[in-house]
């Protein structure tokens, strides 16, 4: 008698775009960008978002929140044909901050053109003009930040009773920017039976407001615990004198490699741009006291390759997607966990892994050892020098230093402009020590000039 086989049994596959219910002509879209499969958040939350159900959607950061709203937002729309009416989008985006509805914007574009939709992107910072001619001429959705929409509304530039879909996107970042009543105020103003889609990485006190005032039964779809920390970084915290930290910081930022660097203050990302420039270091800055054309100019500067260093506050801490970032230096350590885990989310994006740093001086001992505690990371701890050997382990590669003079200007407008030929940092320099930090410019070197416009308007407006 033939032994009888053990039962195996089959995972289930996987579904696809197409399986979800993804138009073709979008699923031929995201092949050839090379999204190929769902993630967890899209295949949990597309089923639903596709029927008509309002989602409260959670997800970590880099969890692919965009497409999984975006492509129920164009597909729903594409499915009953309407006229683009002035001033009158079917479907609304609400974000946070001007980098991310343009990220937002960037994802939903090329999609949106194969299903013959339109979409613009309307936010502070930049001249009103072309915004109220873009409403004017129709548009299918519209991604905004909340002041300056209602700025629009209030002008009579747009009016959302048409709105078909509404999403709030990084709502738990809304409210920390203090954006909840005008974002109530603009959610009133849409229809009452339209569905409204939110994501965001936490359920503080001010979203649930919104969840339990806008969206109706809303399907609650989970991917991770809120805020969990993401499995492939790994974490460091370095022990350093407080006349260490810059050489410790050139160290790190002159390896190869996209780095992002976090300070608590602009004047701080302002300063210490210019000082990483003065070293050696191709780096730009963002933070709220650029104008909109900077911060668009730095981002993409940093996207590109043209400098591998963005120096930032916590205004690329949430939503600002940029591939292959290996290295997040947290050179002030934030104030709670979940900024902590919101700038560390910056690396290890979409699978890949990441390197986590936070730069600690014996002051800061107690608070860094509470904020990874709530953060519920486990980081390793060492105390050293500059020239120490897990410099390199930690960013691996050639440090290249070509350090430039930064041009003084007689006034407070400083906006990091990165100059042409900066895209190779391959200068075959020597390792980095102390001393190097006063080095004298060389001719050739990449040039960075700064000015910043003061009152600049938060992200938001």
């Amino acid at each position: 008698m033939a032994a009888r086989r053990p039962h195996q049994t089959t995972a289930p596959k996987p579904p696809t775009f197409a399986d979800l219910g993804v138009p073709d002509a979008l699923v031929r879209v995201l092949a050839a960008t090379g999204v190929n499969r769902p993630f967890p958040i899209q295949a949990a939350t597309l089923p639903d978002a596709l029927a008509g159900r309002d989602v409260l959607g959670r997800g970590r950061t880099g969890s692919g929140k965009t497409y999984a709203f975006a492509l129920a937002v164009l597909t729903r729309l594409a499915a009953v044909a309407a006229p683009r009416r002035a001033g009158r989008p079917r479907a609304l985006i609400l974000a946070p901050t001007r980098e991310l509805a343009t990220q937002i914007d960037n994802v939903l574009a090329p999609l949106a053109k194969a299903l013959s939709l339109r979409t613009m992107t309307v936010f502070g910072g930049v001249a009103a003009g072309p915004q109220i001619a873009g409403l004017r001429a129709g548009v299918d959705v519209l991604v905004a930040c909340p002041g300056r929409l209602a700025d629009h509304v209030e002008a009579g530039h747009a009016r959302l009773d048409a709105v078909e879909i509404t999403v709030l996107d990084e709502a738990d970042h809304m409210a920390d920017l203090g954006f909840l009543p005008t974002v109530r105020r603009l959610l009133e103003q849409t229809p009452r039976g339209g569905q409204r889609l939110l994501f965001s990485a936490t359920l503080d006190a001010g979203v649930d407001v919104l969840v339990r005032r806008f969206l109706a039964d809303p399907v609650v779809r989970s991917v991770d615990s809120t805020l969990s920390p993401v499995a492939a970084i790994t974490h460091h915290v370095l022990h350093v004198h407080a006349e260490d930290r810059f050489a410790v910081l050139v160290e790190l930022t002159a390896a190869p490699g996209r780095t992002v660097v976090f300070t608590r203050t602009k004047r701080g990302a302002k300063t210490l741009t210019r000082r990483l420039v003065a070293a050696g270091v191709a780096a730009v800055e963002l933070h709220g006291n650029l104008a909109q054309a900077a911060r668009t100019r730095n981002l993409r500067a940093f996207s590109e390759g043209e400098v591998h260093t963005l120096v930032a506050t916590d205004i690329a801490a949430r939503g600002i997607h940029v591939d292959e970032v290996a290295l997040v230096v947290h050179a002030d350590p934030p104030t709670e966990h979940k900024a902590y885990l919101h700038r560390s989310g910056r690396t290890a994006r979409a699978g890949a892994a990441g390197t986590v740093v936070t730069l600690m001086t014996d002051g800061q001992a107690p608070e860094v050892r509470e904020l990874t505690r709530k953060a519920g990371v486990a980081a390793t701890t060492t105390r050293l020098r500059p020239g120490d050997a897990l410099l390199r382990e930690l960013a691996p590669g050639e440090r290249t230093l070509v350090p430039q003079p930064v041009q003084q200007s007689a006034g407070p407008r400083h906006e990091m402009q990165p100059a042409q030929g900066s895209r190779d940092r391959r200068g075959g320099t020597p390792p980095l020590t102390a001393s190097t930090r006063s080095a004298p410019a060389r001719s050739g070197a990449v040039a960075f000039s700064a000015r910043a416009r003061p009152g600049a308007r938060r992200g938001g407006r």
